[in-house]
């Protein structure tokens, strides 16, 4: 199951962008936006400090200012903490701020137009799971991939229900929870005899995406009879263009010639699966116009 759903109108690397940035996503909806841009990075910073501080000595040493005693010791004890310094290096913590703050400066224009999988319930995540597979079922045919079905539409029309599905049960979540947490403290009567129907209206929202999740699995089935159809009549086909070679064999051998007879059913195996798969391609088309019901 997808962790984030994006609006089909999304440009497509910044959608990726989105499937890819789930953490941040999740932290900005916590209110996380990245500090203000630092002059120099951590590792530079403490470069310059330590710079800073062995020039100073060398000036203080230079002008009297230390005995050379003193001088010796501090240089001894403070050379251990310059290497540390120099060498230790948080480029990586600096490339994942830096990441995080690309994708910010991103991923803030498209509030709204993306779902994450924590924005919903777990009735509603269910629903989501259930049209995610219905899709993956069509998309993933022989008979969707050979052009079979409508594939250009497919590749228009299923993302497009994937989101509208996502955006609505979003809706519906967190309508949900805020109800249920002014009913839980306690309702008068009078808010009471407002509440009911709109706890009806939410079950009734929630009957209306369950409808549309039905069709795509209705539509998913009419396609998988259709996959199974398309691949027996693929099995059928390369047994049929074998079937004089397996003449020739039982006649060169003299076996059972009460064999060649089941053989020769391939023929009217083969037509009835052509039926089959006609009968599989205009159901699953009947099931598509219901999805969408624009011109042909």
């Amino acid at each position: 199951m997808a962790d984030v759903v994006v609006d089909p109108g999304v440009p497509p690397d910044d959608a990726q962008l989105l499937r890819e940035s789930r953490l941040v996503l999740l932290k900005m909806r916590r209110g996380w936006a990245p500090q203000p841009r630092r002059v120099l990075s951590g590792t530079r910073y403490r470069a310059v400090v330590a710079f800073g501080a062995v020039a100073l000595f060398g000036l203080m040493l230079g002008i009297g200012g230390l005995s050379r005693g003193v001088g010796m010791l501090l240089l001894l004890l403070g050379l251990p903490l310059m290497i540390v310094v120099f060498v230790h290096n948080d480029a990586p913590e600096d490339e994942q701020d830096e990441h995080d703050r690309q994708a910010y400066e991103h991923l803030r224009w498209y509030e709204g137009r993306y779902v994450l999988l924590e924005d919903l319930d777990e009735s509603s995540r269910r629903l989501l799971a259930r049209a995610q597979r219905a899709i993956a079922t069509v998309t993933g045919s022989r008979v969707n991939a050979d052009g079979l079905l409508d594939d250009v539409r497919n590749a228009v029309m299923l993302p497009a229900q994937e989101w509208e599905i996502a955006r609505l049960l979003a809706k519906l979540s967190d309508l949900r929870a805020q109800h249920r947490e002014t009913v839980s403290r306690g309702l008068t009567p009078e808010v009471a005899a407002v509440a009911e129907p709109l706890a009806r209206a939410l079950d009734s929202s929630e009957a209306a995406v369950l409808a549309r999740v039905e069709a795509l699995e209705r539509y998913a089935i009419n396609v998988a009879e259709a996959e199974r159809a398309y691949t027996a009549h693929h099995q059928i086909q390369e047994l049929r263009g074998r079937l004089h070679r397996y003449e020739e064999l039982v006649a060169e051998t003299g076996a059972d010639v009460s064999s060649v007879p089941e053989l020769d059913r391939l023929a009217e195996d083969a037509d009835r699966l052509e039926r089959a798969l006609r009968r599989s391609m205009s159901s699953a088309r009947e099931a598509f116009g219901y999805l969408d019901p624009g011109p042909a």
